[in-house]
């Protein structure tokens, strides 16, 4: 599975970061290219503890449902109820937002994989090899929203 703690899925995920314009058109959902920076920025700052997000006690903690999210299922084009702290940060100016999403991701990539990570407010709690894949896929999920 790819995972951001591959040098090669990182570099290519930053190089797709930094192709999005601020008008960039999505293809799907609602969020503008500017509002999903600020997302993924959101969710950086919580799987890296900077921030923290009350957990959602239902269906998806059940192990065998979080791996097929993680791992196997899709995610579907549209709405995903996520939790309300991963869309707090408004954009601003977007060439600082850019930079701080790819500074955030620098960080994520330093860190131990076998370490202490923080809970996802979903999935709850996840060793850094799900992490990794999850923002991967997160991370993925949204660029092709904007045809990244």
């Amino acid at each position: 599975m790819p995972s951001m703690f591959d040098l090669h899925t990182r570099e290519d995920l930053v190089r797709r970061i930094r192709a999005l314009a601020p008008d960039s058109s999505r293809k799907w959902g609602r969020m503008t290219a500017p509002e999903m920076v600020a997302h993924l920025t959101d969710q950086m700052r919580h799987t890296l503890g900077d921030a923290t997000a009350a957990p959602i006690r239902d269906f998806r903690r059940w192990p065998p449902i979080k791996y097929l999210a993680i791992y196997v299922v899709p995610w579907p084009k549209g709405r995903l109820i996520g939790p309300p702290e991963a869309f707090v940060t408004k954009p601003s100016d977007w060439d600082n937002d850019v930079n701080t999403l790819v500074g955030l991701v620098e960080r994520f990539a330093a860190r131990d994989s076998n370490g202490s990570w923080a809970q996802h407010a979903i999935f709850g709690a996840m060793a850094g090899r799900e992490w990794g894949v999850f923002c991967h896929k997160h991370f993925d999920h949204h660029l092709r929203q904007f045809g990244q």
